[in-house]
């Protein structure tokens, strides 16, 4: 991606959250600038927010366990948010959910923003429930998330187990979005980061143009699933919305 493409480029901190609305025909990149980030993403439809992303269904119409290029987030009216064109990382959790405030108070310890400012250990799921306030959602409009650049992976006997050591330096994730989205994210720590210290890695967003979408797209023919998902984009805008 040439530097002039990038139409708006911003840093997240660790621990942060952040919200907007991406329109369609456009890309945003994630870049793990550091290594170890770990970015929670959430997808709503923003002129019907109860139209969400749908982990189950991304997962099993792919027939996959993990998320890379080639592969579309699915909303759960079998519409496509966004798809993944490019991908540096090569493996995104997508099934093991947030991190709590329970969670990080046993592992890392409490620390409120009043004693430490922005020093505080701030949540995944308190964090999603600040930025869904601002559009008027709430608890019950959460849902399974994406977990950019943390891979997960299984043992013979279903444990799950977290790979520190996948997430490295300038990798980074290129989301085409496929119709307008209402995008939820944060950079607090995956649930099963074993980290000593409360990982604070930064991620750089940056939003640029995307290409039309070709007949031979990789990401639209990669599964029939895929395809059939492209199509009810089409008769959702061809109906004006």
């Amino acid at each position: 991606m040439d530097r002039h493409d990038v139409l708006y480029e911003d840093e997240i901190p660790g621990g942060k959250h952040w919200s907007f609305t991406v329109r369609r025909g456009t890309v945003l990149r994630l870049i793990d600038r550091e290594g170890g980030a770990n970015v929670g993403m959430l997808f709503y439809n923003p002129q019907n927010p109860l139209e969400r992303y749908n982990a189950p269904d991304t997962l099993k119409c792919q027939h996959t366990f993990k998320l890379t290029a080639g592969h579309c987030l699915y909303s759960d009216m079998g519409r496509i948010f966004c798809s993944i064109i490019e991908d540096t990382a090569g493996w995104h959790d997508t099934v093991c959910g947030n991190s709590t405030k329970a969670l990080v108070a046993e592992r890392w310890g409490q620390k409120s923003y009043q004693e430490h400012r922005n020093d505080w250990t701030l949540n995944g799921h308190d964090s999603f429930l600040v930025e869904a306030a601002k559009y008027g959602l709430g608890r019950r409009d959460l849902a399974a998330n994406v977990n950019w650049f943390s891979k997960v992976r299984t043992e013979e006997d279903g444990t799950m187990v977290f790979d520190p050591s996948a997430a490295k330096a300038g990798a980074h994730v290129d989301l085409r979005f496929e119709m307008d989205t209402l995008v939820l994210f944060h950079t607090c720590p995956h649930p099963l980061n074993p980290a000593a210290e409360y990982p604070r890695k930064p991620i750089t967003y940056q939003l640029r143009k995307a290409d039309p979408v070709a007949e031979d797209d990789f990401c639209k023919n990669s599964r029939p699933e895929n395809g059939r998902g492209f199509a009810n984009n089409h008769l959702y805008h061809l109906c004006g919305c």
